[in-house]
């Protein structure tokens, strides 16, 4: 975390989460009743298996199942999700949604997907078209 936030005090504490590439925040569940607590740097960030915004800087305490997990979108990204998420083997490049996450007034983000017929790009237009249908 201090590596992506070195302007954040915060961050330089934190050894139980970590960022996921350049846009996803992950705080793993380390106690038996599925308590967490973790960190959200600046800025809204959306919790990508929810739905639900988060705006930061603060701390979070949450208690969560099984199966789920404090994922968080960083502001302004764009995540690729695969259309097929029942199966860990399938065509990961056929049918992918970009899912855009908290886009600001004037952000442009351009995402390039590999693909087995070379890669698809979609523009920022495409990507907020496409988060006002997803969200």
């Amino acid at each position: 975390m201090v590596l992506e936030f070195p302007d954040d005090p915060a961050a330089a504490a934190l050894d139980r989460q970590y960022m996921l590439g350049d846009d996803l925040l992950v705080a793993p569940v380390f106690t038996d009743d599925g308590t967490v607590e973790y960190y959200v740097p600046e800025g809204t960030w959306t919790n990508v298996l929810t739905g639900a915004r988060i705006t930061g800087p603060r701390w979070v305490r949450e208690q969560h199942g099984f199966h789920t997990l404090p994922l968080l979108a960083r502001p302004d990204s764009v995540i690729p999700l695969a259309a097929d998420d029942q199966r860990p083997v399938s065509a990961w490049a056929d049918g992918v949604e970009p899912r855009v996450h908290a886009f600001a007034d004037g952000a442009e983000r351009t995402v390039v997907i590999p693909g087995s017929d070379g890669p698809a790009t979609w523009p920022a237009s495409t990507c907020a078209a496409a988060a006002t249908a997803s969200m």
